[in-house]
């Protein structure tokens, strides 16, 4: 037994996706082209705007497109979690050699008043502890920092 879907028609209402509410909402259909709804009004907001389908109608479409793509191509459509990108985990790498076994008092503390040179050691109140991995100008540095490296200034009066 199949349901009849009730089709639209100008005046009518539809569940549709409201740009200024940015909310799936009910709406009134002001304008359509054939069977196909263009132009709607949300009867929250009262703002008219293009018809936008619901967002789980795309998500639904979107999901239905990979399951068939996968199937296609003999694959799962579960997706495998990548690893941190190369980059982030030679920086995580230097960092850790770098700091590693140092004592407490081999840690200057950051500000950027104080100029650094490349290997100096520092302690940053947010950020924690860090090393200096370039100096990119006389007022900046490039320090990494076990998340990531950071663009911080240097010799600033």
């Amino acid at each position: 037994m199949t349901i009849d879907k009730k089709k639209p028609y100008t005046g009518g209402e539809i569940d549709a996706f409201c740009t200024k509410c940015k909310m799936d909402l009910n709406h009134r259909i002001i304008a359509m082209v054939g069977e196909d709804v263009k132009r709607v009004e949300c009867l929250t907001c009262h703002g008219a705007h293009n018809y936008r389908r619901p967002a789980a109608e795309r998500e639904r479409e979107k999901e239905q497109k990979a399951h068939t793509k996968a199937i296609h191509a003999g694959t799962s459509t579960k997706r495998e979690p990548k690893s941190a990108p190369k980059t982030e985990r030679s920086n995580k790498a230097s960092w850790e050699k770098s700091i590693a076994g140092q004592p407490a008092s081999a840690f200057k503390s950051y500000s950027i008043k104080s100029g650094f040179n490349p290997g100096d050691l520092v302690r940053h109140s947010k950020f924690g502890d860090g090393v200096i991995a370039r100096v990119l100008d006389p007022h900046k540095v490039e320090i990494l920092f076990e998340d990531g490296p950071r663009t911080m200034a240097q010799n600033t009066p």
